[in-house]
């Protein structure tokens, strides 16, 4: 048999109990030092690295680890920091680092004395990642800091580990960039030259420092790229070769189609691709992909949790490995950051449920079971036998099992497909906005927020409390209501048109519904990095879901009988509840969309009855599950469209129904978005000074808009004169009748003294607006 070596693209970097998160907030609030933040950092690391080589894996992976983001550890690694955050000697580099990310007063006593907005985040492709975006114009200058991760491999050299570095490759870094105070004509491609030298002696760096090999991560391989950007690839490698590293340049996330003969005669040592989400390229990758070059597999699904089936793969990876000569490696399909650590934490999972699952540790077992299945040492095989017959029968468990199909719910889809009223509203948007109005009584530019309020640690006690059985239904009920009270009455001393009941009865936007829906199941401590110290407990949809009873109503009754004012109905949309969910990988996504949709419709209709005139509906994750192929876009958007409108669909034209996007590009699905036919959108626009309000206006995009004024992830508190500038920009580009106020996104992660303050502003702001606008 060939010798097959194994390495994974990336491993969490959270840690196991969410480590790396509290030792963040620990240091923000100032209670500890930088010095021992690093240590944390440093032990992490360590421990990830022995748990790799502990799973048999031939090379640990260095450089994926972040304190907040890995495009920003690129963004200093380069030193192209933009000129907001170049400092004047006295700050500390890690002072800017979170000035980058946090923005102006989100690092007290870190001694940075910077004065700016964060940088702009958006979505890591198709993923639930948020990365932070790396600005760019014809002045930008790189000059390499190293010394961050050349210390981070001398770490996993004394440790004894044989090294794989890896970095975002230079087409990629500079792909996810944006055009930032740039001439007219500029493109962040043009920066390539004067940043390839700073690749190349990093490159000998890292040889010199001992990495065997180094992976080069340009998943926009797998995109629809601009010639000019192909065309840069092979002269830009053939610098990136003469540095003497031995180079593997990883793609993931999608198929190369077009580029498999770019991607396979790239000038380096070897090549990754992600078999999972491009099975079928798997063949023409061996057949193009030089003989003497590795050929690196990603076999194992790195962003979902499922087991895999071990026979299929085999299956598949021994025709590969009968036709190629050359080095064969075994690898998850993309960086296991995507993915709970490990199932050591879940005790409470059911053992059925639990034989269909692995996370990143198991997915570090399954490809030590891979690799020793296709070696000739026979002291391993009773145990490769033993694997792959649990493998084997917790897919015939899954297959077989009557928790993951639902006759009821198979009728209600047939019902569903066969009634085109069951995905359009009533009447066109004028009506329905001329009823809206009369029943409201709203003004112009009306406040609001996005839905949720600070999460305070008395929330977040009395739930703990209730879940352990320390606290009665009612007793943690009525702390529920003390906190909604606060909510509304604090909105009403602000001043703001339309409320929300704060939400404080939830965990999470997404894990809220579907522990109420039927077909989903919870992990206790499966997080994963959503951002900086920000971290996600994604459901796990395993079967066809339905909505036993109400969710929502009995809070958001409650809120409303506390104020004259309307009061929102807040859900979450069933593709936003799609995306964020470890998804069943047995039926076509848009299939359970549907299924959650028409869950979701039955909450809209008890809503609607119980007299509330506003509901919400967010779906922040509809650009985010954009396939990563054009060719692919309409398919999606269409069935994606389809569940939002099932959901909402149910609505009497005088039910206002609004929906919120955040952080993400949607000047290119604007059709899409319009197909909602969402009465109100609000959407993220602060970090981007109201950029994305240029192509809805240019659209004329034709229902209501409410562009966020300012950045609710950072704890900065903007002046309502920096508003009233937004809102002013706002209004030139779309009619002022159809504005809304609102922040960008939802207030849970911020502290009461900062949100009232900013919300207080934000009102101020709409009156001044009241009195410079005339509407018509």
């Amino acid at each position: 048999m060939k010798l097959v070596q194994t390495h994974i693209p990336g491993f969490p970097r959270i840690g196991a109990a969410r480590e790396l998160k509290f030792a963040l907030e620990r240091f923000w609030r100032g209670e500890t030092s930088e010095a021992a933040l690093q240590e944390t950092a440093s032990n992490l690391r360590a421990r990830h690295w022995e748990t790799q080589r502990q799973h048999g894996l031939d090379f640990v992976t260095v450089g994926d680890f972040a304190l907040y983001d890995h495009v920003t550890n690129h963004i200093q690694l380069f030193g192209c920091e933009p000129a907001r955050f170049g400092f004047n000697g006295s700050e500390s580099p890690l002072a800017r680092y979170f000035a980058m990310a946090r923005g102006d007063g989100a690092h007290e006593g870190c001694g940075c004395a910077q004065n700016g907005a964060a940088l702009e985040m958006t979505k890591w492709f198709d993923t639930n990642y948020h990365y932070l975006v790396p600005e760019f114009s014809e002045s930008t200058s790189f000059e390499l800091y190293s010394k961050r991760l050349l210390d981070e491999v001398s770490e996993a050299r004394a440790a004894g580990h044989p090294v794989k570095a890896v970095l975002l490759g230079p087409l990629t870094f500079l792909w996810l960039g944006k055009e930032r105070d740039a001439a007219p004509g500029f493109s962040r491609l043009d920066l390539l030259d004067r940043l390839l030298p700073h690749y190349s002696r990093l490159l000998m760096q890292l040889r010199a420092a001992g990495a065997d090999w180094v992976q080069l991560d340009e998943p926009i391989l797998g995109l629809d790229l601009p010639n000019a950007w192909r065309n840069a690839f092979e002269p830009a490698y053939w610098l990136l070769n003469q540095a003497g590293a031995q180079l593997i340049v990883a793609t993931y996330f999608s198929t190369l189609e077009e580029n498999v003969s770019l991607a396979c005669r790239l000038p380096v040592a070897g090549l990754h691709v992600d078999a999972v989400r491009a099975a079928s390229e798997l063949a023409s990758v061996a057949d193009w992909l030089p003989a003497h070059k590795v050929l690196s597999i990603g076999v194992i699904d790195g962003r979902n949790i499922w087991r895999t089936d071990l026979d299929a793969t085999l299956a598949t990876l021994l025709p590969v490995l009968a036709k190629r000569s050359g080095p064969v490696w075994l690898s998850t399909s993309c960086s296991l950051l995507h993915v709970p650590y490990s199932l050591a934490a879940e005790p409470g999972l059911d053992d059925e449920l639990r034989s269909w699952l692995a996370c990143a540790e198991e997915k570090l077992a399954e490809l030590a079971l891979l690799k020793a299945a296709l070696s000739a040492d026979e002291r391993v095989s009773g145990n490769v036998a033993r694997g792959f017959a649990e493998a084997r029968a917790a897919l015939a468990s899954r297959r077989a099992s009557s928790r993951v199909h639902n006759a009821g719910v198979a009728a209600r889809m047939a019902e569903l497909a066969s009634d085109a009223s069951a995905s359009r509203r009533g009447s066109p948007f004028a009506q329905r906005q001329h009823l809206q109005r009369e029943r409201l009584q709203l003004p112009a530019f009306p406040t609001t927020t996005i839905g949720s309020f600070p999460q305070t640690s008395e929330i977040r006690l009395a739930r703990a409390a209730f879940k352990r059985g320390e606290l009665s239904a009612q007793d943690y009920r009525q702390a529920m209501r003390t906190e909604i009270a606060h909510a509304v009455r604090t909105q009403e001393e602000l001043g703001l048109d339309v409320l929300v009941h704060g939400e404080a009865e939830r965990n999470d936007m997404v894990e809220y519904f579907g522990e109420q829906l039927d077909g989903f199941a919870f992990t206790a401590n499966g997080w994963v990095q959503s951002y900086g110290s920000r971290c996600v407990k994604p459901p796990i949809i395993y079967g066809d879901v339905q909505r036993p009873r109400a969710m929502t109503v009995g809070w958001t009754e409650y809120a409303q009988s506390l104020t004259a004012k309307p009061m929102k109905g807040m859900l979450t949309g069933p593709v936003t509840i799609l995306q964020w969910s470890f998804v069943r990988d047995d039926q076509a996504r848009g299939e359970t969309a549907q299924q959650i949709a028409a869950a979701i419709s039955d909450e809209v209709r008890d809503l609607e009855n119980a007299g509330i005139a506003i509901i919400q509906i967010d779906e922040p994750a509809l650009r985010e599950g954009l396939p990563l192929r054009r060719s692919r876009w309409d398919a999606y958007l269409d069935w994606a469209t389809k569940a939002f409108r099932i959901s909402a669909a149910v609505a009497a034209d005088a039910t206002q129904i609004h929906t919120h996007m955040c952080y993400a590009e949607f000047n290119d699905i604007l059709p899409a978005i319009a197909a909602l036919d969402a009465d109100v959108i609000t959407i993220e626009s602060s970090r981007s000074a109201m950029e994305l309000l240029g192509g809805f206006a240019s659209f004329r995009y034709p229902n209501e808009i409410g562009p966020g004024v300012y950045d609710i992830h950072s704890p900065r508190v903007p002046g309502s004169e920096e508003m009233v500038e937004l809102l002013r920009k706002a209004a030139k580009v779309v009619p002022p009748a159809q504005l809304w106020v609102n922040p960008d996104c939802g207030l849970k992660t911020r502290a009461w003294p900062e949100t009232a303050a900013a919300l207080q502003n934000m009102v101020a702001a709409a009156q001044k607006l009241r009195t410079e606008v005339e509407l018509s």
